[in-house]
């Protein structure tokens, strides 16, 4: 395999205005070779989509998936730059798509791995030093296997880092991206909420027999 450097990532990154990870894959892809990496991006419809990705996006929808049987559902809000696009059934479609995954993947809270509040990743980061099987490493190893575990766990509850359910190839950042490219409009996803049916009501499990003993005045 290529050895694959910053600069050559720079390189294609300014070239396509492709993200940073998309370019370093597009060049792990094609061995390191420019030219096919560039190719590679562009049909993938990646080289285009950083370009849109700084415009505004005010317009959008807001789309529900009720799993079947209604015990688990999703309401999710994903701008576009115009209400023209949000019309158009490829946008409704990502939109329903997205909706379907975040039902499909309970741990997912956040968008992506930046909405993370600092409080969490520190809770998450002190539970990853108190486990015993860091105990007797050294401090410089130790540190290097928690960053890569929090970078994991980070990811585990991001929805843009989930691998997509209908392609495992692609995450749902790069279902996005393909979008974008395929309508020409910058498209975000804003927020969601997932609603799971009980959730958080105290179920109080009585005794039957306990019941039937109260009612009749037995002690």
């Amino acid at each position: 395999m290529a050895e694959i450097s910053a600069k050559l990532v720079k390189e294609l990154r300014d070239k396509t205005s492709a993200g940073m990870m998309d370019c370093k894959k597009a060049l792990v892809e094609n061995e390191g070779d420019l030219e096919k990496a560039v190719e590679w991006l562009r049909k993938k419809g990646l080289a285009s989509a950083g370009k849109k990705g700084g415009r505004v996006a005010s317009e959008g929808i807001v789309g529900s998936y009720i799993h079947t049987g209604g015990r688990v559902g999703v309401l999710v809000e994903v701008n576009c730059e115009t209400d023209f696009v949000a019309r158009r059934e490829d946008f409704q479609a990502l939109v329903r798509n997205i909706a379907m995954q975040i039902a499909a993947c309970p741990n997912v809270e956040y968008v992506k791995v930046e909405d993370i509040p600092p409080e969490i990743i520190e809770r998450e980061k002190a539970i990853e030093i108190g486990k015993d099987d860091l105990g007797n490493k050294p401090e410089n190893i130790k540190e290097k296997i928690v960053q890569g575990r929090i970078e994991k766990r980070l990811k585990e509850l991001s929805l843009m880092d989930q691998p997509f359910i209908r392609d495992q190839n692609i995450s749902v950042e790069e279902l996005v991206k393909q979008t974008i490219a395929l309508i020409g409009e910058n498209i975000q996803v804003r927020r969601f909420v997932r609603f799971v049916l009980g959730e958080g009501i105290e179920k109080v499990e009585a005794n039957f027999a306990d019941e039937v003993a109260a009612q009749m005045g037995i002690q």
